[in-house]
């Protein structure tokens, strides 16, 4: 029978290489528009009106002087006052923009892009399965609700469950409408930046269409929400997938090894360099948490899933989550009891 594993030490987080970046992180305000390479540069997007927390946009500047925006942020209201302002820093405008690529569906990541192609005429490109995820999302809404009828949430917990990950889900687009992208990308797709070599790396777990974007000339390393620098991302918020998304994201971490000296530039936080040190630290982070679920299989009897959840030491422990912080939590320790191949042991609520 195996013991509860003890925790790992905690790993550092890796070093700014922009420490206005993470002076404004610190301070809860939003950093200033930074250059990282000529003609290309960083600003932040708020999730929402007068909240801190924000997305890293990059512009690159094509020798057409086309921009391209990877990640243009949150717009839930199809106003692009924070990024036009960005935008203007540099002397420039959305006219000026003539391509949007995004990293994944979230609506941090995607929610402006329509208001951008509305704006400019822009095109909006990104991965074919973030755009059937996003076209399936409420077909899907009665299988998530027969999903959470297993899991053994308590009652006083469930409806707020249900509201977060079921027939209540929404990614919250906002004018994010279909048609949601004019171009699909495929690993290894060139984005069309005049003079510029960006390549799409896909690294699906956070969701399963996620990509990466990988500029060799300029040493960059675009990581959308696949890694970053002091948060360990969550899996699976993407929708059904036909593959274990857990499996999949340990191997997309796995393909990031030939980056080690490129500069990361995350989806949020700040910029850091060695990603391959930081994905090992994610790497044994996923393991360590395999351990207490395996540990909780072996101990406990007929167990539910909330059950082999309230084992695994999530921040904050699971008694303190509720909604799509709970959902969250419960599916991924289900991620985790299938890569064991234990998912027999998990006795339907």
């Amino acid at each position: 029978m195996s013991t509860v594993p003890s925790p790992a030490p905690a790993a550092s987080p890796p070093a700014p290489v922009s420490p206005v970046q993470a002076q404004a992180l610190a301070d809860g305000v939003l950093p200033p528009v930074e250059e990282v390479r000529p003609g290309i540069w960083t600003l932040a997007v708020p999730f929402r009106s007068g909240v801190p927390d924000a997305t890293l946009v990059y512009v690159a500047e094509g020798s057409d002087g086309v921009l391209t925006v990877i990640d243009p942020g949150w717009s839930d209201d199809g106003e692009l006052d924070v990024l036009s302002a960005g935008l203007g820093a540099i002397g420039r405008s959305v006219a000026d923009v003539g391509h949007v690529v995004v990293t994944h569906l979230h609506a941090d990541h995607l929610g402006a892009a329509a208001a951008v192609r509305h704006a400019s005429g822009a095109s909006v490109a990104m991965n074919g399965l973030e755009v059937r995820a996003l076209e399936h999302e409420r077909p899907d809404a009665e299988r998530h609700e027969a999903d959470i009828a297993t899991w053994g949430i308590p009652d006083d917990l469930r409806a707020g469950v249900s509201a977060a990950w079921g027939t209540g889900r929404r990614l919250g687009l906002g004018a994010a409408v279909t048609p949601f992208a004019d171009v699909l990308l495929d690993d290894g797709d060139v984005l069309p930046v005049a003079g510029r070599t960006i390549r799409a790396l896909w690294t699906p777990g956070h969701t399963a269409g996620h990509l990466c974007f990988v500029d060799e000339g300029d040493g960059l390393l675009f990581t959308g929400d696949h890694v970053l620098p002091r948060i360990n991302p969550g899996i699976g918020l993407g929708g059904r997938t036909d593959t274990n998304p857990l499996g999949d994201y340990l191997a997309s971490l796995a393909r990031l090894d030939p980056y080690a000296d490129f500069e990361v530039c995350p989806g949020h936080e700040y910029r850091f360099r060695d990603v391959v040190t930081r994905a090992r630290t994610l790497t044994r982070h996923r393991e360590e948490r395999s351990r207490h679920v395996a540990a909780a299989l072996d101990t406990l009897d007929a167990p539910t899933l909330f059950a082999v959840a309230s084992r695994v030491p999530f921040s904050g422990g699971i008694e303190s989550m509720t909604g799509f912080l709970l959902a969250s939590a419960l599916t991924q320790t289900a991620f985790h009891v299938d890569l064991l191949g234990r998912a027999d042991e998990v006795r339907p609520a």
